[in-house]
């Protein structure tokens, strides 16, 4: 039996997303993106503890992410984990966790030029193929 490697993360973008084009002409987008919880520790104190997510996202995720997303837009990210490692110039060990992003919904709404919030979320998707997930439902035929 495989493995299962699933991530699903909503939070809040720390900054712009970073577009880069390899020399290959794929687009690729890094995104920082921060996740909160809230608890009472033990003297019944609220608290918050944030958690910072690198997501790397690829082709049409990468260029829809750096045309619609700012920083504090909320997201839901979903993908895996992958761990890189690598020796910079002096020849020291570093490692990275990343997720990488499969889907990307935008949970903040979009801004009209006229200032409404826009209903469209199609411009989110990066093609017809590539939909899953919920999907609109036509209440008018439920029995109550």
């Amino acid at each position: 039996m495989s493995g299962l490697n699933k991530v699903m993360l909503i939070g809040h973008l720390g900054k712009p997303p970073a577009l880069r084009w390899l020399e290959s002409g794929q687009a690729m987008c890094k995104l920082s993106l921060a996740t909160s919880e809230r608890y009472r520790d033990s003297a019944g104190v609220q608290r918050e503890r944030t958690e910072w997510h690198q997501i790397v996202l690829w082709r049409e995720w990468a260029e829809l992410a750096d045309r619609y997303l700012d920083t504090g837009h909320k997201v839901y990210i979903e993908g895996r984990l992958r761990t890189r490692t690598w020796q910079d110039g002096d020849g020291v060990e570093h490692r990275s966790t990343e997720i990488i992003g499969d889907r990307l919904e935008m949970l903040t709404p979009r801004r009209t030029s006229e200032g409404d919030a826009s209903e469209d979320a199609d411009a989110m998707r990066p093609s017809e193929d590539n939909q899953s997930g919920p999907h609109p439902m036509d209440a008018s035929a439920l029995p109550f």
